[in-house]
């Protein structure tokens, strides 16, 4: 959480470059559970904003205000977006529908989760208006 305060003392530089993406794409290695196979993908970081874009893609309404998250479809999404480079050439939608378990719980470490546990909204933290 990001805080803010009114401090008039010294002030410091602020190195945005800290909290920037590289677009370099950097290579991550694969162990497929149960079989052992090991292999690389090379992968570019989802930006901040990419990953918004996606989770509002994957996010529906319905008419009477209920939610519902297509984590599916989010997950081939990002895996799309994500590898640069696989032993399978370029990661489609055809290739994600037709691979097993096995190998998609592998890949599916590299998607960036779509809702950490900070954003679970408690029912006894709402407040009721008076």
């Amino acid at each position: 959480m990001a805080t803010t305060s009114k401090d008039n003392t010294k002030t410091t530089s602020f190195d945005v470059s800290k909290y920037t993406v590289s677009s370099d794409a950097r290579k991550e290695t694969i162990k497929i559970e149960g079989t052992g196979d090991v292999f690389e993908v090379s992968v570019k970081p989802l930006t901040w904003a990419k990953r918004n874009q996606l989770i509002s893609r994957h996010l529906n309404w319905d008419a009477s205000g209920a939610t519902s998250f297509d984590g599916d479809s989010y997950v081939r999404d990002c895996l799309k977006d994500m590898i640069l480079e696989a032993p399978w050439g370029r990661t489609t939608e055809t290739f994600l529908l037709g691979i097993d378990e096995r190998l998609g719980t592998a890949l599916e470490g590299l998607v960036p989760k779509a809702f950490g546990a900070d954003s679970v909204i408690q029912p006894d933290t709402i407040k009721k208006e008076s």
